[in-house]
């Protein structure tokens, strides 16, 4: 693994200089209940080797450790065990899904104390585990929740903004139905006034079929699903053949977008904040359309409705392209993935900060750090700010951008031994300390889980110590070893 180390804090004037490369480290209702056991990882691989035709010996190690950590100076990591494929968390609970099943974990996906026959378990794409328990997820084009740890599940027909029932369009390619729910981001429950909201936008028009963008929200902990924003009619997104009678997206909104790359929920202002991608596209008729936005909303409980503003429409090669959005003590962080050819290079790219006022005055921006590629995904938690980059446009196999306090110093880290993966979908840390991070097949393909657990400040700065003695002794060695060929 490779670690690029930089520690720096960097005004918005300032540009960054080339990354210093260091030493190479080595990290190295459900219809019945088959069982009231938990499902245990040795379960699970029983269950797999015989729904796949494969006998397990009997000296096969299925009741194994999962695999060992490895560690960067900053935090821990590892693949999540062998098992269900672990969508979601919070404190110690876990979703799960795989084999044609969703799965319930009470102890941070180590067992599997429930679980539910779902035949279109590896369509998931979106789930969130509730503060009250319920649990919420969806397929491509449908929602489900469950309010008893999986015994039963119900269908959920999301409300549209007139009150009437949304139900998804009929795909031309019945293949391609659209990606309806899934997030970017992986933060979407908040405690606004009180009670608990949850509030996401449908990343997608990337794989699986066009499909309209909307803004989702809940102040039932998912009993009822609503739209709270719906975005116009793309004349790029739409299914090829499709009448004008068939087009996608809210017909009296003139705001167009690919897809959401996140909404974030600001306390200090009450207010919640919606970022969008992709490009500029000019239609057949020679118009232009931005699709990158910034939106501020709010929502009145009184009355269940919303007013949106859109705060910045820029063209592809600007920060406002970006995504990560967090607020910490009233400050707005962000990271931007600029990449459009058009504009001044290089790029406008970087993870910034500002007042949430001084969103729209690039001049009032501080650049805290810039990875000089695409990052469009981050969180930050008790002061850790966990970043990543975008895999095809990064020399980094699997790059990972962190910081232990705040931005006042950074570390970019290459996971090599993963290949090309994008991390995506952070989700706070559980019970245990570990973030939960998508890694995707090169952007959005599902690939593998990773966990992330920051170390201690005292214990990162040892482990760096270390390394910086190390290194030195060694190229130390190295002149001395030189020395007599040189003379």
């Amino acid at each position: 693994m490779i670690a690029d180390v930089w520690s720096a804090r960097i005004s918005r004037r300032d540009r960054c200089p080339p990354l210093p490369r260091t030493t190479e480290f080595t990290m190295t209702r459900r219809p019945e209940r088959e069982s009231s056991l938990s499902l245990t990882r040795r379960d699970w691989l029983f269950s797999a080797a015989v729904s796949s035709g494969v006998l397990l010996q009997a000296n096969d190690r299925v009741w194994a450790d999962e695999e060992g950590v490895s560690e960067t100076p900053h935090f821990w990591y590892r693949l999540a065990p062998e098992g269900p494929y672990i969508d979601s968390q919070r404190d110690n609970k876990a979703l799960g899904f795989g084999q044609g099943k969703v799965y319930l974990s009470e102890d941070n996906g180590q067992t599997w104390a429930h679980d539910a026959i779902f035949r279109d378990a590896d369509k998931i794409t979106f789930s969130c585990i509730l503060g009250n328990g319920n649990i919420l997820f969806a397929t491509r084009t449908r929602l489900f929740l469950s309010t008893d740890n999986l015994s039963s599940y119900k269908e959920i027909v999301v409300e549209d903004t007139d009150g009437s029932d949304y139900r998804p369009h009929q795909p031309i390619d019945p293949e391609n139905p659209g990606w309806y729910y899934h997030p970017l981001d992986g933060v979407h429950t908040w405690d606004v006034n009180g009670a608990e909201m949850l509030v996401w936008g449908n990343y997608c028009n990337v794989l699986g079929g066009p499909v309209p963008i909307n803004i989702y929200y809940s102040t039932d902990h998912g009993e009822t699903v609503k739209i709270a924003y719906s975005f116009g009619q793309s004349p790029t997104f739409q299914q090829p053949g499709a009448g004008p009678d068939d087009q996608l997206g809210n017909p009296d909104n003139p705001v167009v977008c690919r897809h959401i790359h996140c909404v974030t929920y600001n306390p200090a202002e009450n207010a919640f904040y919606a970022c969008t991608g992709d490009h500029d596209r000019t239609d057949a008729d020679g118009n232009n359309h931005q699709e990158c936005h910034w939106l501020r909303g709010t929502y009145d409980a009184n009355n269940d409705s919303w007013e949106w503003t859109v705060l910045v429409s820029v063209n592809s090669n600007s920060r406002y392209k970006s995504g990560g959005i967090n607020f910490v003590d009233g400050q707005l962080y962000w990271a931007a993935d600029a990449n459009g050819k058009n504009g001044t290079m290089p790029h406008d790219r970087g993870i910034f900060r500002c007042a949430p006022a001084d969103l729209a005055d690039p001049t009032k921006h501080e650049l805290l750090f810039n990875p000089h590629y695409e990052s469009a995904n981050m969180i930050i938690e008790d002061d850790v700010i966990l970043s990543a980059h975008y895999a095809p446009a990064s020399p980094y196999a699997t790059g990972i951008i962190y910081s232990p306090d705040l931005g006042k110093s950074w570390a970019q880290y290459d996971l090599k031994e993963f290949g090309q993966r994008s991390a995506i979908r952070f989700h706070p840390k559980n019970s245990d300390g570990w973030f939960r991070v998508d890694l995707r097949k090169g952007w959005i393909e599902r690939g593998e889980v990773l966990f992330i657990k920051p170390k201690p400040n005292r214990i990162a700065v040892q482990t760096r110590t270390a390394v910086q003695t190390r290194t030195a002794v060694q190229a130390k060695t190295a002149v001395q070893t030189k020395t007599p060929a040189n003379k």
